[in-house]
């Protein structure tokens, strides 16, 4: 098994090699970098296994680049870092690790090579080859054999004692060891096997795939950062809906996400359904993929209809109602984004603008629609506009082509309104003319109501049409307002 490392992975592997030579250690590259540059997929960490002292290793190694770049180590754990021209550098010391049944700390002890390939999570990034400041010859049987990765025209063996190049090539996530050792050792290995196969599009193996659905409830001693972090890789994976599908069946989505699992199932009442907001979730989520590698717009696409569980009623004569999801998803946002520790501020008033805002497009397309209507939502959404029309077309889902069809042409239609609108009015990202400095200014006031309800109006009134958008006629409205008010302007 072949393949090729950039002129600067080669140096990275070549000084490696003369530091791990200068100490009498032996150091192998294994884990994601061997299984990346296997597949052909980009990789900007290489992990470094050392039969010895991790950071002493790293230390030479440093010595031996000219720029010198900061060694970050971890004496607890014998690890070290060195970020090199865009590259992670880590190196360890080859080591058994296994978790206490309630701890999140790992106990780690020194072992051989084995033992450390032995303590990675799946075949696939238990593969290895050695460092070697003079590596195998360039020969024929070398070339022809499976088992060796070449550097610059050189060949190394590729130390594969679980048969992670035979998964790699059936696509296959497997555990090393047993499901049940793998995942006591470290529960975040189930999501991280789903999230392999979400990424790269492999299956995970079934006795694998039923290791984690057994073991789903261990998740909750691992860190939430940790949980977040791989959620977030499963979201940006071409296809969201593999892994999120992966963690509904495994179990693992009711331990980290139980409102997303509510959205789950369809009820009848006389014969009348509706749809699973779960699975049109994930539909709409891998719909607004090929569109946007934002990965805030896709979470806005998870929660836009977080919240029908809670708002669903059944009318009679009309059916199964959601009746303000949207405003209630709304208020909904913060609390997720605050169990989750996802970040607050910014990200998470973007995404609850989102679902705030994704019925206003779509509704549009069932009326006339007026001047007005297209201002006020060209002033709400704002710089977010176009994510929110991406957002809103992921969001026609429907089975039935013809009504999707028009749908579509109707969301076009307005989407020339809103160009028509903004390119008349500039309300887009606009502010009115008329400040709540000028009205303190003019009424002689300080802060107070008068203020917001003079400002309130006469944005209302630019807004609806009521004046045109300019200083002159705010100004003179903010008058009259002001007069009704009871204020005498100092003019």
């Amino acid at each position: 098994m072949l393949f090729k490392v950039s002129k600067q992975e080669q140096r990275i592997i070549e000084e490696v090699s003369k530091a791990a030579e200068s100490l009498g250690l032996r150091a192998f590259v294994v884990g994601g970098f061997v299984r990346d540059k296997l597949l052909g997929r980009p990789c900007m960490d290489i992990d470094i296994v050392c039969l010895g002292d991790a950071i002493e290793l790293a230390n030479a190694y440093q010595a031996l680049i000219p720029s010198r770049p900061k060694v970050s180590w971890f004496k607890n754990y014998g690890t070290a870092h060195i970020h090199v021209n865009g590259y992670d550098v880590e190196f360890v010391g080859a080591r058994k690790e296994s978790y206490l049944q309630h701890s999140r700390n790992p106990i780690v002890e020194p072992g051989s090579l084995q033992d450390d390939q032995e303590r990675r999570d799946f075949t696939i990034n238990a593969l290895a080859f050695e460092l070697k400041v003079k590596p195998n010859d360039h020969q024929l049987e070398k070339k022809n054999s499976d088992q060796s990765a070449e550097i610059n025209g050189s060949y190394y063996e590729v130390v594969d004692p679980f048969n992670g190049i035979d998964d790699l090539n059936a696509q296959i996530i497997r555990t090393p060891l047993a499901p049940e050792k793998t995942f006591s050792d470290d529960p975040l290995r189930m999501m991280r096997a789903i999230r392999f196969a979400s990424q790269l599009g492999f299956e995970i193996d079934s006795n694998t795939l039923l290791g984690i659905s057994d073991a789903s409830h261990r998740i909750k001693i691992i860190s939430q950062e940790r949980i977040t972090d791989e959620f977030n890789k499963i979201l940006m994976s071409v296809k969201p809906s593999v892994g999120l599908t992966l963690l509904f069946k495994t179990g693992l989505l009711k331990e980290i996400f139980p409102a997303m699992v509510d959205l789950a199932g369809a009820e009848y009442i006389d014969g009348k359904g509706h749809k699973d907001n779960f699975y049109h979730t994930l539909q709409v989520i891998d719909n607004i993929c090929p569109n946007t590698n934002n990965l805030w717009l896709r979470w806005a696409a998870l929660l836009h209809d977080i919240a029908k569980p809670a708002t669903k009623r059944f009318e009679e004569g009309v059916g199964w109602t959601f009746h303000g999801h949207e405003a209630v998803g709304g208020r909904m946002v913060p609390k997720i984004f605050t169990k989750l520790k996802l970040p607050m501020h910014e990200n998470m008033r973007y995404v609850r603008k989102l679902v705030e805002l994704h019925l206003r497009p779509i509704s549009l397309t069932k009326e006339n629609i007026t001047d007005s209507a297209i201002r006020r939502l060209l002033f709400d959404a704002g710089e977010d506009l176009e994510d929110l029309m991406h957002l809103c077309d992921a969001d026609i889902t429907s089975k039935n082509e013809a009504k999707v069809r028009r749908f579509r042409s109707n969301f076009e239609m307005v989407r020339e309104r809103l160009k028509e609108v903004e390119a008349k009015d500039k309300v887009r990202n606009w502010q009115p003319p008329i400040t709540g400095e000028l009205i303190m200014e003019t009424f002689n006031l300080l802060p107070c109501k008068e203020v917001g309800t003079i400002k309130t109006a006469i944005r209302e009134a630019i807004l609806d049409g009521v004046i045109e958008n300019n200083y002159e006629a705010a100004f003179q409205m903010m008058l009259e307002l002001g007069k009704d008010l009871g204020l005498k302007a100092i003019v």
